[in-house]
C-alpha cells in the first residue's frame, strides 16, 4: 500500500488532484499523518489494525461515497460538524452566506434568528456562535437531520432551538423574527444528469431536489412566511439556484419583500439573495 496506489484507486471516480486531496484528508484526519509523514514512510509502518481500517475506508471511497460521510465530519466556517447521509454536506457557498449575515449583524444584540431547512445545523450553529446575544432556532422536516443538528450544537457549545417543522405546510406566524435564513432544496430533477455520483448516490434527495415544473416551491413558502413574520427592517437571506435567480427576485417582490439584492459567490455565480421585510 503506497500513497500512489491509494490515490490511483480513486481515479475512476475523481480527477487526479481531487483524488490526492481526498487521500491527504483521510490520512490527516483519521490517522494523523501529514504529507511529510507519508514521504518519510509512515504508511509502511502502520499497525495491522490501522492498515485494515484504511483499506475499509478506501473501499467506501472507491464507491464514490463522499469522504465527509466516510469520516463522519465536514469542515464549515472553521469548525468541524458531524455529518451523515441524513444531512447535506456543508458547502463553501453556504459559508459565504453565513459570513454575509455575520458581518452585517455583528454589532447587533438580542436578534431573533430562524434557519429554515436547517439540516446539519451548520448555518444556525454558526450564526448562534457569531451572534452570541441572539436567540436562534432551526426548523427541519427530518427527525434524523434534527438529531444530527442537536448533536452538533451540543458538541460546539451553541444554543439553538431545533424543531420539527415542514416548511411546505402552513407554519405558525405568531412569532416575529429579525433574520430568516435558508438553504432549501433548489436543484431541479433535470439537473441530476449533470451531477457527480458522490452527490447523486449518497446525499439526501429530500434536501436537494425540486420538480422541474416548480423550481421555486420552497422559496415561495419561505417568502410568504417571511412576509408575515419579518418586521420592515428584518431581513431574509437565501441561498439560491443561479439558474433561477431573476425568477426568485420577481417572486420575492411579488410577496412585497423589499430591497431585494443578489450577491455572487466566489465562483461568480448568482448564489445568494437578501431582502427586507414588508411594510405591511
Amino acid at each position: 500500500m503506497t500513497y500512489k496506489t491509494l490515490w490511483q484507486s480513486l481515479a475512476p471516480a475523481y480527477e487526479v488532484g481531487e483524488a490526492k486531496a481526498i487521500v491527504d484528508y483521510v490520512l490527516d484526519i483519521r490517522f494523523g499523518m501529514s504529507k511529510a509523514d507519508v514521504i518519510c514512510g509512515a504508511l509502511d509502518e502502520m499497525p495491522a489494525d490501522e492498515r485494515l481500517a484504511l483499506q475499509h475506508i478506501m473501499q467506501r471511497l472507491q464507491q464514490a461515497e463522499p469522504v465527509q460521510y466516510v469520516l463522519g465530519q465536514a469542515d464549515f466556517c472553521g469548525r468541524v460538524f458531524a455529518v451523515n447521509p441524513s444531512v447535506l454536506i456543508p458547502r463553501p457557498e453556504t459559508e459565504e452566506l453565513c459570513h454575509w449575515i455575520a458581518q452585517e449583524h455583528r454589532h447587533r444584540q438580542h436578534l431573533q434568528v430562524l434557519d429554515l431547512c436547517t439540516g446539519s445545523g451548520c448555518i444556525a450553529i454558526t450564526l448562534a456562535l457569531a451572534l452570541p446575544q441572539s436567540r436562534v432556532a432551526g426548523f427541519d422536516i427530518s427527525q434524523e437531520a434534527l438529531r444530527t443538528a442537536q448533536h452538533n450544537a451540543g458538541r460546539l457549545g451553541a444554543e439553538v432551538d431545533f424543531m420539527p417543522v415542514d416548511v411546505l405546510a402552513p407554519m405558525p406566524a405568531n412569532r416575529q423574527w429579525d433574520i430568516i435564513v435558508s438553504n432549501p432544496p433548489y436543484i431541479c430533477d433535470r439537473e441530476k444528469k449533470d451531477m457527480a455520483d458522490n452527490v447523486l448516490r449518497h446525499e439526501p434527495h429530500l434536501a436537494l431536489f425540486v420538480p422541474d415544473d416548480d423550481p421555486l416551491r420552497f422559496y415561495r413558502a419561505i417568502a410568504a412566511y417571511a412576509a408575515q413574520t419579518l418586521p420592515p427592517d428584518g431581513q431574509l437571506y437565501l441561498e439560491i439556484n443561479p439558474a433561477h435567480a431573476e425568477e426568485t427576485v420577481q417572486m420575492l417582490e411579488t410577496q412585497r419583500l423589499r430591497n431585494v439584492e443578489i450577491r455572487h459567490d466566489q465562483y461568480g455565480k448568482k448564489r445568494m439573495i437578501r431582502a427586507n421585510g414588508t411594510t405591511k
